[in-house]
């Protein structure tokens, strides 16, 4: 069935399917690490990249093969990758475009676990990420050299919501001629496709709301098909390949070269293959996807409104209130909602801080997001505990900062919930 003249909600529920001899109108979950050859000369062409198909689980399967086709259907891409995690999704997508000596540039108001892997592990290969404000367009530019091999944003920052005005990076990007890489984590695409907005990449922890339960961790990463190749910043594109017979990737694959890579190469040497039954809870939830970040949007609105004339708040950061400095960019990219995901600070320090969160009944305190249950964080002893002091700030995140992940109960008893607590 050719999707492409589908609607949002039908491709959620049906792209990727595939009939096959069981006439099952589910996508089978292929618990399966091997797939027989036809023949030698098959397994030859297979290996050399000559003809698609299915080698080896840690390559390719035919359940993560659904969801990745169903996921670049819904972003408007022309191809994705299933990996194991979003932090893996990231880390095999950086691997694939820089090299020792490379550098990127990123936002500061990401989140902390990627700062960490940017900064640090990344680092100890060599490779020197620098943290901008994306408040400010130009400071991508002016953190950009010869050495530069990508930008790299959150469409919906976490903690705080920021929100980045990725058509104005775009612009810059392509002028500069670097990918754009857009984590659309808290974004999916019923709420925004960061594509038609000039993203080159799009990143996702499908373990969020892609899922929406809890029970899988899986990361994503498509191409746009849009970034051309053939391009001397990235000279494993460009030059020939050994382990696959001097294959130049930028020749061969054209516009799809990067995703080939991502998977011939790095997926093939690193291992952080996504779980075949992971990747079959995700297709499922994906199904659901555009009721749920509907009904999350209204509700985290209506606790953001809340919150914001509370006595007990000092400030909300939610791009979905007119006071939010994200409001105007928060209407031109997601119709002026805000999300599910973001943070308050709460006045009383510390100490109160921590007894809000002992007191609080429904929400539960995890280091999870985009669940179908309502779940708080305190970003500076957790998520974000890696980041330096100066980051910290940088990232907007104080001793005070609580973070919200609003799921899908009724919006009034979590209201009713945050106010029990305050009073605690």
């Amino acid at each position: 069935m050719n999707m492409n003249n589908y609607k949002f909600d039908t491709v959620a529920i049906h792209g990727g399917y595939q009939k096959d001899a069981t006439n099952a109108t589910n996508i089978p979950l292929y618990l399966a690490n091997a797939y027989e050859f036809d023949g030698i000369e098959h397994a030859r062409d297979l290996f050399a990249l000559d003809v698609p198909g299915n080698i080896y689980t840690r390559l390719q399967n035919p359940t993560n093969s659904a969801l990745e086709e169903r996921i670049a259907l819904l972003e408007g891409g022309i191809g994705a990758v299933a990996f194991s995690s979003g932090h893996a999704a990231i880390f095999c997508l950086a691997a694939t475009l820089a090299q020792q000596g490379d550098e990127i540039v990123a936002s500061s108001k990401i989140y902390g676990g990627a700062v960490n892997q940017l900064q640090k592990t990344l680092g100890k290969f060599g490779v020197v990420t620098h943290f901008v404000d994306a408040s400010d367009p130009n400071a991508f530019v002016a953190a950009t050299n010869e050495k530069t091999r990508f930008w790299f944003i959150e469409a919906i920052g976490n903690p705080t919501a920021a929100v980045c005005d990725i058509e104005a990076i775009a612009v810059l990007a392509k002028r500069c001629k670097l990918p754009l890489v857009v984590d659309s984590t808290f974004s999916p695409p019923c709420m925004f496709r960061a594509i038609e907005h000039g993203a080159d990449i799009v990143v996702h922890s499908s373990t969020k709301l892609l899922c929406g339960n809890g029970q899988a961790l899986g990361g994503l990463v498509i191409d746009s098909g849009n970034f051309d190749w053939n391009n001397p910043r990235f000279p494993e594109f460009i030059t020939p390949d050994n382990s696959y017979n001097g294959k130049i990737f930028a020749e061969v694959f054209g516009k799809g070269a990067f995703l080939a890579r991502l998977r011939a190469c790095t997926l093939r040497d690193i291992g952080a293959t996504a779980a075949p039954f992971n990747s079959h809870l995700i297709l499922n939830g994906i199904e659901t996807l555009s009721l749920r970040v509907e009904r999350v949007n209204r509700s985290a609105q209506a606790a953001a409104e809340y919150l914001e004339g509370c006595p007990y708040v000092e400030r909300v950061d939610y791009p979905g209130l007119s006071s939010s400095p994200y409001h105007g960019l928060a209407k031109k990219y997601f119709d002026g909602a805000g999300g599910g995901v973001f943070t308050f600070e709460i006045k009383g320090g510390k100490d109160a801080g921590a007894k809000f969160l002992r007191s609080l009944k429904i929400f539960k305190l995890v280091a999870n997001l985009g669940d179908s249950k309502s779940l708080v964080s305190h970003p500076a002893l957790t998520t974000h505990a890696q980041l330096s002091k100066e980051q910290l700030a940088s990232a907007g995140i104080t001793d005070c900062t609580i973070r919200l992940s609003i799921g899908l109960e009724d919006v009034s008893d979590l209201i009713a919930d945050l106010e029990q607590a305050f009073r605690a």
